[in-house]
């Protein structure tokens, strides 16, 4: 199952949190993905890109 948006083909980042220590922790920034039906056939789409969509 991919992670990607179909429309715009973008994916998720790398990130860091620090806590109050400053220790270092690796997390992964994941795009909201909304499956919708678009021209009859169902599209993993980011919110950025139904936005845009909509406005269109």
């Amino acid at each position: 199952m991919s992670r990607t948006c179909e429309i715009c083909n973008r994916g998720p980042k790398r990130g860091a949190t620090r806590s109050h220590s400053n220790i270092q922790t690796k997390k992964w920034q994941h795009l909201n993905l909304q499956s919708k039906k678009i021209d009859g056939k169902t599209v993993k789409i980011c919110t950025k890109c139904l936005k845009t969509r909509a406005k269109a």
